[in-house]
């Protein structure tokens, strides 16, 4: 058995429920997509929000494409200066039988924030 974590983020355009719930289902559905996954291969998500984000957790839209049995858990991203604003990120850790290419996730504004792997990586 591997564990591999993969990471993901994504900016939202304005702060509202709506928005959350849209954005955070693109990126999880991509992530699975992308890297060969089934809900049962994931052990965990942990989720951080900019402060900026206050409108719902990025959990609850997991629960909602049936994620509703993986540890979910939603923290505050650091506030550092300069830094992207309405962002959502992902750390997502897997179980696989064999050890697999990894292919994170950067969606939106977040593009900007991991330019070196979005260049290098993608199947679709």
């Amino acid at each position: 058995m591997f564990i591999q974590g993969i990471r993901g983020a994504t900016t939202i355009e304005v702060d509202s429920r709506e928005e959350i719930d849209i954005k955070t289902k693109e990126l999880l559905e991509e992530i699975m997509q992308e890297n060969d996954l089934e809900i049962d291969d994931i052990i965990y998500i942990m989720f951080t929000a900019t402060d900026d984000i206050t409108s719902a957790y990025p959990a609850v839209a997991a629960r909602e494409i049936g994620m509703d049995k993986i540890p979910l858990i939603c923290c505050q991203e650091m506030k550092v200066d300069n830094s992207l604003n309405l962002c959502i990120r992902v750390l997502m850790l897997v179980q696989r039988t064999e050890r697999a290419e990894v292919f994170h996730i950067y969606k939106e504004e977040a593009i900007s924030l991991r330019p070196d792997i979005i260049n290098r990586q993608r199947k679709g």
